[in-house]
């Protein structure tokens, strides 16, 4: 692999689209008025029609603090979760190639200015030594994570995507590499798309103005407010049609972040036709020479983390919800109910960590981003899962088939699930099963199967899927989908 030098972006090089759409004064606006209870259970109503919300109607939903209406919100988030996507909870895990780094942002154990940070990047070969150690894991699917530095281009993101989707290991390969990097020109975004990337993710990290002027100090590529927020359309231009959007809870208000993420969503809609794949939505974290208190300027609750994970349900209901590993298991439990449909497991973020930490529940902070407050190794989360009525995912099969942006919205509606999603995610699970699980797991999850096979309804689709179980049970034949 060798490193490109990445560019500073030409600011004048925006995408069609772009506009600052963040209307602060209109989100405050509405973020202060007092919530009707009768107009909110009307907007409540819409959305059980999985119909995406405007701006107005998601800030009153913010607004409604009657326990009432908040428990409406909970009782129809956990009814689009179900329609939407089902019992399937989608797994990955992430993998953190480099962490040098041009910014200095004030949250971020990666910053310049922290010399106590070790800076790293994977050799070529040290690549395929940490995908072959998830692989052994039973993961699928990982999302690399790049410090944002002119060693990190476009060039040198689609070696390491390749090399990614190069390494197997009984009979398993990573079949999906999302990316979260720096934010790209068009001409970028159609490098690492060409290497087969999946989604390709930015955070806008808060969509205050001046909040983000204080958490990115000039001078570093990341100061640039605009360039950052319109990457994702720059990125659907460029022919990535999945993109993930995501703001660092805890910098500004929780509400107005939730809120702008909304927005962002509502932008790409209405000028692309298709809204972001994923949203992420994690809370500051302790990080190395950081503490929660020196860069958290907003706290934000559990209950407030709980009802803003409710709302963006209510709000983009055909967009995939991740609630990420620096969340504790039992909070993490409880939003897996309000519409969470993704989360990492098992995952390593300091650099070399599969290979030079293994399972080893221990963090040192000084090697990675931030802390973690959900260490479990995969096998556990899988178990739990299994135990509280999910279906552990990894399948890949709606990007491999096309099945992706607004193609996607046409697909999720009743029957899809049954006929597709459910027998994926199935065999997915037989794979993990016959392959990776502990006995303990194993014994929960062919219980599961048996139970979820009872539901699937007679016909065709329901005979292969019978074969396929057998064929991974008693041969080497993995990875066919639906």
């Amino acid at each position: 692999m060798s490193a490109a030098t990445l560019a500073l972006p030409d600011q004048s090089v925006l995408s069609q689209s772009g506009t600052d759409f963040v209307d602060e004064p209109q989100f405050e606006a509405l973020l202060k008025r007092k919530a009707d209870a009768g107009r909110v259970r009307e907007i409540i109503a819409k959305s059980k029609n999985k119909e995406a919300l405007t701006i107005d109607e998601s800030a009153a939903l913010l607004n409604a603090d009657e326990p009432e209406l908040i428990e409406q919100i909970y009782d129809t988030a956990r009814q689009l979760k179900k329609d939407v996507y089902g019992n399937r909870i989608v797994l990955f895990a992430p993998i953190y190639i480099g962490n040098y780094c041009m910014n200095d942002c004030v949250y971020c154990g990666f910053r310049r200015s922290n010399r106590d940070s070790i800076r790293r990047t994977l050799t070529h070969d040290e690549l395929k030594e940490q995908i072959r150690r998830m692989l052994a894991m039973g993961h699928k699917r990982t999302i690399a994570v790049f410090g944002e530095h002119r060693n990190y281009g476009p060039e040198y993101i689609a070696d390491c995507v390749r090399t990614i989707y190069s390494v197997s290991y009984k009979n398993s390969t990573i079949r999906r590499v999302n990316i979260n990097a720096a934010p790209l020109s068009l001409e970028g975004y159609r490098i690492v798309k060409e290497a087969g990337i999946g989604t390709y993710q930015v955070f806008q990290e808060t969509y205050h103005h001046s909040t983000y002027t204080r958490m990115h100090p000039k001078g570093t590529r990341k100061s640039d407010y605009m360039w950052r927020l319109d990457s994702p359309a720059r990125a659907i231009e460029a022919g990535c049609d999945d993109v993930g959007l995501g703001a660092l809870f805890g910098l500004a208000d929780w509400k107005f972040d939730a809120l702008s993420l909304v927005a962002h969503a509502v932008h790409l809609m209405k000028n692309y036709r298709v809204g972001p794949h994923t949203i992420s939505f994690p809370r500051i974290r302790p990080a190395s020479g950081l503490t929660i208190k020196e860069v958290a300027e907003h706290d934000v609750s559990d209950s407030d983390f709980l009802r803003m994970i409710a709302v963006l349900r209510l709000s983009v209901p055909y967009t995939g919800l991740i609630i990420t590993a620096r969340e504790p298991a039992p909070l993490r439990k409880v939003a897996l109910g309000f519409g969470v449909s993704q989360i990492d497991a098992g995952g390593r973020i300091e650099i070399g960590g599969y290979v030079e930490a293994g399972d080893a529940q221990t963090q040192a902070l000084e090697r990675e981003q931030f802390e973690l407050g959900d260490v479990r190794p995969l096998d556990e989360v899988i178990r739990q899962l299994l135990e509280d009525g999910y279906i552990p995912s990894f399948c890949t099969a709606c990007y491999r088939l096309g099945r992706t942006g607004e193609v996607f919205m046409e697909y999720a509606k009743p029957g899809f699930i049954q006929n597709m999603c459910t027998p994926n995610a199935l065999t997915t699970l037989q794979e993990y099963l016959t392959d990776f699980a502990s006995p303990e797991t194993r014994t929960v999850g062919e219980r599961v199967l048996q139970e979820e096979l009872r539901l699937l309804p007679e016909g065709e689709r329901r005979l292969v899927f019978l074969d396929r179980i057998e064929r991974f049970r008693n041969t080497d034949e993995r990875d066919l989908y639906f």
